[in-house]
């Protein structure tokens, strides 16, 4: 059984990380969570099925990743995408799936702040951009 795809948006202190389901179509989990708990769950999921692949960030954060994936049993693909202006991205989607309520709706976009840390909606980003499809919703929580 084939997995899904992730992706990684490395950071220091949390990383975004997101999976999709075998078809690369919907996404099963969205999270947010330290460096070593993206490691354990990339572990896990490649343990369970193993994954098409893992599209990572290009940041600055990338480099010991792109170690550590390189040893990941059974290998994986690793496919670098470019960071840049993931965040402000991830802002939009934000927005986008979860559209603003109440006095929210009367701010211009641009104003808009998401209420919790998007690094999970920036890796969704980032394979948005590589898979060259966006997904239509987020997985339940």
């Amino acid at each position: 059984m084939s997995g899904g795809w992730a992706a990684l948006d490395p950071g220091r202190q949390k990383c975004g990380l997101v999976r999709t389901d075998a078809s690369g179509a919907e996404l099963v989990d969205l999270l947010i969570c330290s460096p070593r708990e993206a490691w354990d769950w990339l572990q896990h999921w490649q343990h369970q099925a193993p994954l098409q692949g893992v599209v990572l960030g290009d940041g600055t954060a990338s480099g010991p990743w792109q170690q550590a994936l390189a040893e990941l049993e059974p290998a994986v693909p690793v496919v670098l995408q470019p960071e840049a202006g993931s965040t402000l991205a991830a802002r939009e989607r934000y927005w986008q799936l979860l559209p603003a309520r109440g006095w929210q709706r009367l701010l211009p976009r641009g104003l808009r702040l998401p209420p919790r840390p998007v690094d999970d909606l920036a890796a969704m980003v980032l394979l948005e951009a590589h898979l060259g499809a966006r997904f239509k919703r987020l997985p339940a929580p």
